[in-house]
């Protein structure tokens, strides 16, 4: 009997639970260790922020649901893997040993690099839910007595469709309160240009980007360095192609949302030959370590490297479809290794995004995600805010359920009226 254990309970980690679970039947031990006893679903954190979902509309306990499955499941948290003794130290000072480790983990939130970033400081974030209820609470002082705003990405983010998401909810919500005349609005960014999105663009993302915001009368600031956060101000440093200063802005703000750099967690970092210099999964074509090769990753916490590098640093998205295909593909490659076969299965590097605007959205697909590209495609509409609530409910139902039909890939590819995929 073979016994996998999932390190992590995002999006990705559920999924590689219930799919193992599924694939290789009841004659293997699958168990998941968390940091939290709660699944919860970051894409709707934009929403909970502006209060337009409540906390437990967004979270599901895992134990239960879990144990119906016959799926082990403690949120004791990780506190180190001891890689070579396929081993992984727990927070509570005991030991799990693992035939197969599949780390989904999501990152390390870096909000120490910039001075006075983050929850502990004067911005906000939507990376975590205890993050985005606090938002929640200053979001409702913040429309009582309204000031100019902040919103963005810092240099390192490796993932910008929250920002954009945030700013256009945000500029929604204030236009549904009559406020949005008091609230001047500053979009912030490492990217060279709007809608690169650490992917160098999708199609016309530049375009449709610049237009939503200036028709939404929101400013914005590419190639910036924010190099500090103050009560009252942010402190930018606009940058040329070359990365060097070109202008330094000081934005008051009242209100600030700004995603940090992702990192890896401090259970894996500084293991020779299982992480990059940031903590990042190195992996090969099938989601498998190169050095330990009983130990799989997926989603946020594995390493891309950019198509080319940016002036001001950006890091490479992982989005919802493209961390569901890498599941489909480690699943069956575990399953492989447990029947003593070699890997074979590789994921489908596409990236589909759905970027909700508060009362319309924009779509964004590229296959493969790393240019060239045999397919690039952005539209806008109605439809994308009603994917994107659409999509919510299937993944808390998914958690609630543990099915593993892919009907995320089928309504995506309904949705956009592509027939297959291909890597």
């Amino acid at each position: 009997m073979a016994k996998v254990v999932v390190m992590g309970a995002g999006i990705g980690g559920v999924s590689l639970a219930y799919e193992l679970k599924s694939e290789l039947g009841a004659g293997h031990e699958v168990m998941v260790v968390s940091d939290a006893p709660e699944f919860q679903f970051v894409p709707s954190n934009p929403w909970v922020a502006v209060n337009w979902r409540k906390r437990k509309e967004v979270v599901v306990e895992l134990e239960p649901y879990f144990k119906r499955k016959n799926i082990g499941f403690t949120a004791v948290g990780v506190k180190r893997v001891h890689a070579e003794e396929s081993r992984l130290e727990l927070n509570d000072g005991s030991s799990l040993d693992y035939d197969y480790l599949a780390i989904a983990t999501g990152p390390r939130l870096a909000f120490e690099e910039i001075p006075g970033l983050g929850p502990e400081g004067y911005t906000k974030s939507v990376c975590h839910i205890d993050h985005a209820m606090t938002a929640q609470d200053d979001w409702q002082a913040f429309t009582q007595n309204p000031g100019p705003m902040v919103v963005g990405a810092a240099q390192g983010a490796s993932c910008f469709g929250p920002a954009y998401e945030y700013a256009f909810i945000a500029d929604a919500a204030l236009r549904k309160l009559k406020i949005r005349d008091k609230v001047p609005m500053t979009y912030v960014t490492s990217e060279p240009y709007i809608g690169h999105m650490g992917l160098d663009g999708v199609g016309d993302s530049k375009g449709l980007l610049e237009n939503e915001l200036r028709q939404r009368h929101i400013d914005w600031i590419c190639n910036a360095r924010i190099l500090e956060v103050k009560e009252d101000v942010m402190i930018v440093s606009e940058c040329d192609d070359k990365g060097e200063e070109i202008q330094r802005h000081e934005l008051p703000h009242s209100y600030s949302m700004v995603l940090p750099a992702f990192t890896g967690v401090d259970a894996v970092r500084d293991i020779e030959g299982l992480d990059n210099p940031r903590g990042f999964i190195l992996i090969d074509d099938y989601n498998r370590n190169p050095t330990y090769q009983n130990i799989y990753a997926v989603g946020v916490c594995v390493a891309i490297a950019p198509n080319k590098p940016t002036p001001v640093p950006t890091g490479v998205p992982k989005t919802g479809y493209m961390i569901e295909s890498m599941v489909a593909a480690t699943v069956k490659n575990i399953a492989q290794a447990v029947a003593g076969k070699e890997p074979s299965h590789e994921a489908t590097w596409a990236a589909i995004c759905l970027a909700d605007m508060g009362d319309s959205g924009a779509a964004f697909v590229a296959i493969p995600q790393i240019p060239p590209r045999n397919v690039t495609w952005a539209r806008k509409g109605k439809w994308v805010h009603l994917a994107k609530v659409a999509f919510e409910k299937y993944h808390l139902r998914k958690v609630r359920t543990g099915s593993t039909d892919p009907i995320y890939e089928k309504l995506t590819l309904k949705f956009m009226g592509i027939e297959k995929l291909k890597s």
